[in-house]
């Protein structure tokens, strides 16, 4: 693929992603509580290459804690995270930070810098490549990074948006720049938490078979928390379902019933996610 810029015309050759292992991300035993709030209660979740898995749940069922806890945004009280077979719990510092590139985070809110291109906020995926002086501006991104931002760029169809200021762009451009960003990270997994909660229904539509897509062409396993049954019934491959800090159940979108998915909001009490 060869993505232009219009004042800069980097290659964008940067090869195709190498697929990671069939499960680059297993969960075991997680746990976790808050003062007397036992929110994980020894979770277990494997997120496969290739696949969209979707954690659905009422709000306080753990299902956000459980995507913090997966990288140690949030540290687990027990369990074990392996990120490429590499046990996150077991490691600190650098060796931690080192790691955890191979996951990308999205987030509700899109932390884009509102006053720089979308170029260079996709440019900021690969700043753990990066020395701090070439971090500094676009002039000073190396080539291979500019590289992979337009291929980001051209992958979520935002390439003629390169040079726009991000906050200029809708709140479904702006989430596409956010997923162009984690694909510029070059990681083996993308957790997405809440990533259209805040948008429209055709942005939101939008934004899912995107990350639909970079799961099933890329061979990236992409994990989303939604609140929207719907969306993960037409866009997942795999929902699982979390009820009062468990795992209720695990299957394939399609075996997924409308009754199952109603029972894990039955009890909803206030987000203590």
């Amino acid at each position: 693929m060869t993505a232009k810029l219009a004042s800069e015309q980097p290659s964008a050759a940067a090869g195709s992603r190498p697929r990671g292992s069939d499960a680059p991300l297993v969960i075991s035993g997680m746990r976790k509580s808050f003062g007397p709030n036992e929110v994980l209660k020894g979770v277990d979740l494997e997120l496969r290459a290739g696949e969209l898995l979707t954690v659905l749940g009422a709000n306080g069922s753990g299902k956000s804690t459980l995507l913090r806890c997966a990288i140690r945004l949030t540290d687990p009280d027990a369990g074990h995270a392996l990120l490429q077979g590499k046990d996150l719990t077991a490691l600190s510092g650098g060796e931690l930070r080192r790691a955890r590139r191979e996951a990308a985070v999205i987030f509700q809110r899109v932390a884009l810098v509102a006053g720089r291109s979308a170029f260079d906020n996709v440019c900021h995926g690969a700043l753990g490549r990066m020395g701090l002086a070439e971090s500094l501006h676009s002039r000073t991104f190396p080539a291979e990074v500019k590289e992979l931002a337009a291929c980001g760029l051209e992958r979520v169809g935002l390439l003629d948006k390169a040079w726009q200021r991000a906050g200029t762009l809708s709140g479904g451009q702006a989430q596409r720049v956010a997923v162009a960003r984690a694909y510029t990270q070059r990681a083996s997994v993308i957790l997405a938490d809440e990533p259209v909660s805040a948008l429209d229904p055709r942005a939101a539509e939008e934004v899912l078979a995107l990350l639909a897509d970079v799961a099933h062409e890329d061979g990236l396993g992409v994990l989303t928390v939604l609140h929207q049954p719907d969306l993960a019934v037409r866009h997942s491959d795999r929902i699982v379902g979390m009820r009062s800090g468990e795992v209720a159940f695990d299957r394939p979108a399609r075996d997924t019933s409308s009754a199952e998915i109603a029972a894990l909001y039955e009890d909803e009490q206030g987000d203590a996610n």
